[in-house]
Order: C-alpha cells, then sequence, then structure tokens
C-alpha cells in the first residue's frame, strides 16, 4: 500500500508544524497538504520549510476543498468553529478526520457526528498512549473505591495561551471517572468554587484549573478518602507524542467504515 496522505490544518502554528515534523519522520506517511485560515501570512509558504525540516514541495493554501480531495487524511488540532467545517469537507471527500481539537460544545460534536456518517472521523480529548491508559486506571480506580469513602478530582495545568477549560484531556478523564461509577459527568461535575460552597457534595467530580508558563500539559486525577489519597497522574513533556498519537489513529482509520471513533478504539483498551 502507498503512502498515506495526510493534510495538516492550522499548519502554522505550534502544533501544526509539530505534526509536519512528524509526518516527515514516520514511514508509511506523506505531507499532502497543509492548510491555514484565510488571510494568514504563511498562506504560499512551503510548509517543510516553515516547519524546518526542509522543502517538502507543499505550499500552505487557504482552500481546504481541493487540498482535502487529494488526500486520504487530515489531521486536526484546530478550534471547534473550524474543526466542524473541516469535518464537513472530510465527508465530501470521504476520508479519515483526525481530531484533537478541545473544547466543542454538544451542538459542535451533534455536526461532527453527522460528518461521521461519511467520514472516518477518531475525536480525542487526547493523543497520547500515557493519557488514554491513565483514563482506562481512572474508571478502573473509581469503580472500585465507592463514592461515599473517596472523593474524586480532576487537577490540570496548560500554557498561558490555551483558551479553553476545562482541557480536554480533564474532561475525558472526568467522563472516566463517571463511567467508573456509572453516572453522567454532566449531572455530578463541579466546575467553580468561590465564596462560601457548604460542603462538597457527595459523588461530585470536581475540576481544577491552572494557567500559566509553557506548560504543555499536566493532569492529575485525587481520590481522596479519610486518611489515604490515590493520586494517578499523567505529564506531557513534549507536543510531538500528541502527534504520533494523530499519525498513528490516522493509520488506523484509513480502510475503516465511516463512523466515529476515540483513541480507546485505536488502542484497543
Amino acid at each position: 500500500m502507498s503512502d498515506m496522505g495526510l493534510v495538516v490544518v492550522g499548519a502554522a502554528g505550534r502544533m501544526g508544524r509539530t505534526l509536519i515534523r512528524a509526518i516527515h519522520d514516520t514511514p508509511g506517511v506523506r505531507l499532502a497538504g497543509a492548510v491555514e485560515r484565510r488571510g494568514a501570512g504563511e498562506i504560499g509558504t512551503d510548509a517543510g520549510e516553515l516547519a524546518g525540516v526542509g522543502r517538502l514541495g507543499v505550499a500552505i493554501s487557504d482552500d481546504p476543498l481541493p487540498v482535502f480531495a487529494r488526500a486520504d487524511g487530515v489531521l486536526d488540532f484546530t478550534v471547534p468553529a473550524a474543526t466542524v467545517e473541516f469535518a464537513g469537507y472530510a465527508a465530501q471527500a470521504r476520508i479519515v478526520h483526525v481530531i484533537g481539537t478541545t473544547g466543542c460544545t454538544a451542538e459542535d460534536d451533534a455536526r461532527i457526528q453527522t460528518a461521521a456518517r461519511h467520514a472516518t472521523i477518531v475525536k480525542s480529548g487526547n493523543m497520547s498512549l500515557g493519557v488514554n491508559l491513565l483514563a482506562a486506571l481512572v474508571e478502573q480506580a473509581a469503580r472500585a473505591l465507592a463514592p461515599e469513602d473517596f472523593d474524586i478530582e480532576v487537577l490540570e495545568m496548560h500554557h498561558r495561551h490555551k483558551i479553553d477549560a476545562p482541557s480536554g484531556t480533564a474532561l475525558l478523564l472526568g467522563k472516566a471517572a463517571a463511567a467508573g461509577r456509572q453516572i453522567a459527568l454532566e449531572e455530578k461535575s463541579v466546575r467553580q468554587r468561590d465564596g462560601v460552597t457548604g460542603p462538597r457534595p457527595q459523588g461530585a467530580i470536581g475540576f481544577a484549573t491552572l494557567r500559566g508558563g509553557s506548560v504543555i500539559g499536566e493532569h492529575s486525577v485525587v481520590l481522596a478518602g479519610a486518611g489515604e489519597r490515590l493520586v494517578l497522574s499523567h505529564h506531557a513533556e513534549d507536543r510531538s507524542l500528541f502527534a504520533s498519537g494523530a499519525i498513528k489513529a490516522a493509520l488506523w482509520g484509513r480502510g475503516r467504515k465511516p463512523g466515529l471513533y476515540s483513541m480507546r478504539d485505536v488502542l484497543g483498551f
């Protein structure tokens, strides 16, 4: 089988450049296109030169439709509005769409689900092996430790430029904890505490968000009981681990029937 042609959207950003470098270094895939928003100063620039891997002969475009039409898949770590638009284009082209974008609303997710009728979509709050293994462990721990005995708190920290909170990874971990306790996260999550809040509600899943500096991503799930605490953590030290996971997801999705999948499907958890 020929190398899988992948498009990077948001190609000029930090994650976009990381994805381009990862594609360049990974056997079995090639850069088939690079897309940026209309009016971006990088339009027309060679994507490889921008990412620091040398000239690849792939110019950054602001028109996704023809780029998607000649590709096998797209890697997308952009923003929700753009991701929904790209999902529609992926459905038209009937290609793989790997979504690492976070902050999607229920309406965004519904539109992505609709696009998955014709595109093979892998969507996850985090593409790393370690985080998805952590989620599986959190689910198991939450199932084993009764809510009347153990409280659950999800703590996350990211760099100062991150625009959504809690992070997609924090929500992924919160959903894993909720699944372990067979409850709906939306009914039990606590996102804010300020002033006289009263006692902590039994069975709640709390979130705490920190922002600052250049932190790529740190997540901990604390299960706090009387006299003991269990802390399950993951620290991301390099964005390339998310890029590697996204490429793995794209390769897994190649030739698979349309539908909405997760990294747990990709990793077999």
